[in-house]
């Protein structure tokens, strides 16, 4: 059986368009009260069970979970997804997004989401729905990101930020200063330090728990300078598992699970694939079998068209069911799917990572801090 998203819980899409309600005075889905400010910390990778486990950590964090602080984050867990869910307030079926790398069929290639922006594709078009930012300034509210000067004029920023002005920062601690200083009614803070350091060592790395005890700092100093009309949520979008080399799964070595197959997409925890236009159904349906037949005891395997029904993306616009893979392999066991053709050393030498549906990856904290806990 495929697992299914419970719709029922509170969910990374309900965070923007719910501060922004506080902000107007009106009710929410998060049940926030009115604040005069919202701050959004989204701290890339941060999943409610690496916060518990490290929770001696991050000891300013850690006191603020209580058993209402978890939501989902959606699927796939990886973060051109997550982000653009949390910015538009719709799931990746609607905006999208709907991997780390996907289809691009009008230039026929691969897209990177995160990194991949070029001339051939506009970010103002390919996300398809308005960010909350831009209805915020519909209606007087000024919002403003906070980041690191990097991401400042990308593709991704572009796709997924617009409508907010973008202020550069250095630290998270200087990050949370400037958003408390601000001018701004709505403002939202990219912590990706994190991230990072998963992938590269593992959230059970001492690296991890370094960024970890950083951040706890940066956001214990900055909650004494909260007005009291002012309001903090810190969330994630995305949780972490750690994934040994031995444990990579390498696909080509199978050549049964790649005949026919023009592109790999997705993440390694969740592979998105995509046959030739002209491969015959026939040979699809042997592919499929064959993925079942070997990965089922470790892998959810479905199609396009059954993680549709499932309703793993939301409701599924027409020009975006194309940009999902025909065939998705959605990792259960503490795996990593990787094509040795085309992966990079650096790739593989990643840790931390995500993408599936396991609680890890799926469940991240919502902590309220400041005039949100009322």
């Amino acid at each position: 059986m495929l697992p299914a998203p419970k719709r029922d819980r509170p969910h990374l899409a309900d965070v923007l368009p719910s501060c922004l309600a506080a902000i107007l005075g009106q009710q929410n889905r998060l049940h926030l009260p009115p604040v005069s400010k919202a701050i959004i910390l989204l701290v890339d990778g941060l999943g409610a069970a690496a916060l518990r486990a490290r929770a001696g950590h991050a000891r300013a964090l850690a006191s603020l979970m209580t058993s209402t602080s978890i939501i989902d984050s959606g699927f796939p867990t990886t973060t051109a997804a997550a982000l653009a869910t949390l910015t538009t307030g719709t799931l990746p079926g609607q905006h999208g997004l709907v991997g780390y790398t996907v289809l691009d069929g009008d230039n026929d290639r691969l897209l990177n989401q995160l990194s991949g922006w070029d001339d051939r594709i506009d970010p103002l078009t390919w996300q398809l729905e308005r960010t909350v930012f831009e209805r915020a300034a519909d209606v007087g509210v000024r919002p403003v990101a906070i980041g690191p000067a990097r991401y400042a004029r990308s593709g991704f920023t572009a796709a997924v930020l617009r409508g907010a002005e973008y202020l550069a920062a250095g630290s998270i601690g200087e990050r949370l200063e400037r958003a408390a200083q601000v001018d701004a009614p709505l403002v939202y803070v990219y912590v990706p330090e994190l991230d990072v350091a998963a992938h590269a060592f593992g959230w059970e790395s001492v690296e991890w728990t370094a960024a970890l005890e950083t951040l706890d700092s940066a956001v214990a100093q900055v909650v004494s300078s909260l007005g009291p009309t002012v309001g903090l949520l810190v969330t994630a979008d995305h949780g972490v598992v750690d994934v040994p080399a031995h444990a990579q799964v390498l696909i080509d070595t199978a050549p049964q699970l790649i005949d026919g197959v023009r592109f790999v997409a997705g993440d390694p925890r969740c592979l998105q694939l995509h046959f030739h236009a002209d491969l015959p159904s026939g040979a699809r349906d042997r592919v499929i079998a064959a993925w079942r037949d070997s990965e089922a005891t470790r892998s959810w395997v479905a199609t396009r068209k059954e993680a549709i029904a499932a309703d793993w993306f939301g409701p599924v616009r027409p020009e975006v069911a194309p940009r999902i893979g025909d065939v998705l392999i959605a990792a259960r066991k503490n795996i990593a799917y990787y094509d040795s053709r085309t992966a990079t050393a650096h790739g593989r030498a990643m840790v931390g990572q995500h993408g599936s549906w396991s609680p890890d990856e799926v469940r991240v904290p919502l902590l309220r801090v400041g005039a949100f806990t009322r």
